[in-house]
């Protein structure tokens, strides 16, 4: 046992083959400069954009509305995973967007199980005219609960519960900041540059 290892806080040797799960809850939103109807209008032609946007992330279709998304490696303590999950993009709710897990065919994820619940509102905006654009802007306001469930290498099982549980949330989170990020950028780019529309002004 390491000598750092509280011998009360260690996962006894008879859950070791339990996995460990890691929980976040999330919100945020982007703005793009054009109407409620124009904007749902884009996110309903996903399999135009989807994947080019998702780059570097790897994305294949899935039916109709459907992606299997490679996210990427991540890891600590020496281990790492390529997480590989299927999103469904549901068409709109009564103006809510939902997207969720679902299976990807022929593949057994190696150690992990992820739970991805996200839903998606549009609604109408004003802006500042100081910002120097005018006319209708639209927000996307996202909230997202995921879970995580992992079932480490045996030598992960020793290290302290606790150490293992901030570890692995934080990573969590640093991985939904890092993707959220990064597709919202690539995303407002590719709308308004479609439609020969101005960026939004990043958020200071």
């Amino acid at each position: 046992m390491p000598p750092f290892a509280d011998p009360d806080n260690v996962i006894a040797e008879t859950d070791a083959m339990q996995p460990v799960r890691f929980h976040g809850q999330f919100e945020d939103c982007m703005e793009m400069y054009a109407d409620v109807a124009t904007v749902a209008e884009y996110l309903n032609a996903h399999p135009e954009w989807f994947r080019r946007c998702a780059h570097p992330m790897t994305a294949q279709p899935l039916g109709n509305n459907g992606y299997a998304l490679t996210i990427g490696r991540f890891g600590s303590f020496g281990y790492e995973v390529e997480p590989k999950i299927g999103l469904e993009l549901q068409p709109p709710d009564r103006g809510v967007y939902r997207i969720q897990t679902i299976p990807v065919p022929d593949y057994v994820a190696p150690g992990y199980d992820v739970d991805f619940n996200a839903a998606m509102q549009l609604t109408k905006a004003t802006i500042d005219a100081s910002v120097g654009s005018a006319g209708d802007v639209t927000r996307v306001e996202w909230q997202l609960d995921l879970v995580v469930a992992i079932h480490f290498p045996r030598f992960i099982y020793r290290l302290p519960m606790s150490l293992i549980q901030t570890t692995g949330d934080r990573l969590l989170r640093q991985i939904v900041r890092q993707v959220s990020h990064r597709l919202t950028h690539k995303v407002q780019q590719d709308f308004h540059s479609s439609l020969g529309l101005p960026m939004p002004r990043k958020k200071r």
